[in-house]
């Protein structure tokens, strides 16, 4: 089974069709030839061109796109005077792989442009074609890095590791939760003393809440150590992060509802846990997987949970951003709690019909 959805979410082998968003201040021929360049290229697709520089970074944290191409204005006039206009290129380096490969493209057309604009010029003036592209540069091309200017790359993994590990340790603990109580027998004495399904649900859950303010407290330390400054709306994420060890723990809570065996509901969400962080898109983004792959990926809180994390921590996006993710987050949590608490209470009332038989 893993090496069919692994191999489904690899199974293009590439980056295709990233979005980018082009500030066009020109509006003119050479301009709109290399906005062409860069759609037919591959890897790029240009989902807007827009004439304002103003709101071309909030589009592009709203549309996902890893790259904002801005052209200048007389951007044409200064090439056919000499003058070396420059093209800016922003690069959300966010996430490295979908900032590599969108820059990469968009260079590749630029000097494409560049070369036939270059010959073009110098054949005019009678210089061989083999001698022209080595005697004129019509214009220069500079990538800007933003969010992770360093592009270390530890910035970049680690939180999304770490927070792996904070699900995977949540589910796995959980997994015993009321599996272990079957298997030994005790399920009939936590029933008679607390017979609120609801209520019987908190007590096995708020401990593995409390373990997990401990272990983003020991995250913030790491974040001190490995010096990786965290600037970020304080409150959106204190909430976004309590309703994502919600969702977590009642999704736990409720595969050890439904299964009576210790270890059936921890091989049950160790398949869930095991491949998160693929199936999350922080790294191989989503829009490259089959459509069965993300709905798999939309069940996960850690999907939701990274979007979130990613825009308020590396790319300092507006709260706004946050509201879908959140919302998935809250479905997840309300509908596994449900089910726990149904559950949960069916076999509470069977049990005590038993005893009092």
């Amino acid at each position: 089974m893993y090496g069919v959805l692994i191999g489904n979410v690899y199974k293009k082998g590439k980056v295709t069709d990233l979005g980018i968003i082009v500030v066009d201040e020109d509006r003119s021929t050479t301009s709109q030839r290399l906005i062409q360049m860069i759609d037919d290229n591959e890897v790029t697709n240009v989902i807007a061109v827009v004439g304002d520089d103003l709101i071309s970074r909030q589009m592009a944290l709203e549309r996902d796109a890893p790259c904002v191409v801005y052209i200048p204005k007389d951007f044409e006039k200064s090439i056919f005077q000499k003058r070396y206009p420059e093209i800016i290129v922003y690069t959300n380096a966010a996430n490295t792989l979908t900032a590599n490969f969108a820059a990469n493209a968009i260079n590749l057309s630029a000097a494409t442009l560049r070369a036939g604009i270059e010959i073009e010029a110098l054949k005019k003036q009678g210089v061989p074609p083999t001698i022209a592209a080595n005697q004129y540069e019509p214009f220069r091309i500079t990538f800007i890095k933003e969010n992770i200017r360093s592009n270390n790359y530890l910035y970049f993994m680690l939180p999304g590791v770490l927070l792996t590990v904070l699900q995977q340790v949540l589910l796995l603990g959980l997994a015993l939760s009321f599996s272990a109580e079957y298997e030994n027998g005790t399920f009939s004495e936590i029933a008679r003393r607390m017979p609120n399904a609801f209520g019987l649900i908190w007590v096995k859950t708020i401990p593995y809440i409390l373990m997990s303010i401990g272990i983003f407290v020991l995250y913030y330390f790491f974040s001190v150590i490995y010096r990786m400054p965290l600037q970020l709306a304080f409150w959106p994420f204190i909430l976004s992060s309590i309703l994502f060890i919600l969702a977590v723990c009642a999704m736990g809570v409720l595969v050890s509802i439904i299964l009576p065996s210790q270890l059936k509901s921890t091989e049950v969400l160790m398949v869930v846990a095991t491949p998160s962080f693929i199936l999350s898109g922080f790294t191989w983004p989503l829009s490259q997987m089959p459509g069965w792959v993300q709905t798999i990926a939309d069940i996960i809180p850690l999907t939701h949970y990274l979007k979130i994390f990613r825009v308020l921590v590396i790319e300092h996006g507006p709260v706004s951003l946050t509201r879908q993710p959140i919302y998935a987050l809250g479905i997840i949590f309300v509908v596994c709690l449900v089910f726990a608490w149904v559950v949960l209470a069916f076999k509470i009332r069977k049990e005590r019909a038993v005893v009092n038989a």
